[in-house]
């Protein structure tokens, strides 16, 4: 064979080669971020667990509180029929709004906090949402990765080929920079 041969067959391996460990590393990115959305979901699946027993234990208040409750009921109804990341992080932002809205009923309710069950339940709670807080950020760090990925040469040429897209990040609720009022 001659020279020449030889070096376009090098070149397409090469090329090759360089196009499947491009589509491989766009891949193993996607699939590492699903797998930390799932660890998302794990503490969110336990923060929903949690607040059931947390409402319970603060179900004797008045009428008014009541709606809080249904306010929780439903989040874990949006969150259980939630089939995108999209809808399961607006189902989980609405169950942390609700949540914000009890911490500060439990507040005006000292006899609450100063009861075992409630304070245990509280205590696992605010683990529960480190957790949330941590597993978030693991996942935003690799949907930056990975989107900086996409967005930089070769990467924004190669993505669309390969049928690669952007992920969402996840994004705090409005409001959730506001500080929860209490009145007593």
């Amino acid at each position: 064979m001659n020279k020449a041969v030889l070096a376009v067959i090098g070149v397409i391996l090469l090329l090759g080669g360089w196009l499947v460990a491009s589509y491989n590393g766009f891949a193993t990115q996607g699939n590492a971020i699903d797998g930390q959305w799932k660890q998302v979901e794990v503490q969110y699946q336990r923060r929903f667990d949690l607040v059931p027993n947390l409402v319970e234990s603060v179900k004797g208040l008045q009428k008014q509180e009541q709606k809080v409750f249904g306010d929780i009921a439903e989040a874990r109804t949006r969150y259980s029929g939630a089939v995108s990341v999209d809808q399961k992080a607006a189902a989980a932002s609405q169950m942390e709004s609700a949540l914000g809205r009890l911490l500060v009923i439990m507040e005006n309710y000292p006899e609450l906090k100063s009861d075992a069950a409630v304070a245990r339940l509280m205590d696992e709670l605010a683990g529960t949402e480190n957790r949330v807080a941590v597993e978030r950020r693991r996942y935003n760090e690799l949907v930056q990765s990975y989107n900086t990925s996409l967005s930089v040469i070769p990467g924004n040429l190669l993505a669309g080929i390969f049928g690669f897209s952007r992920r969402s990040y996840f994004e705090a609720t409005e409001g959730s920079e506001l500080a929860p009022k209490f009145q007593f």
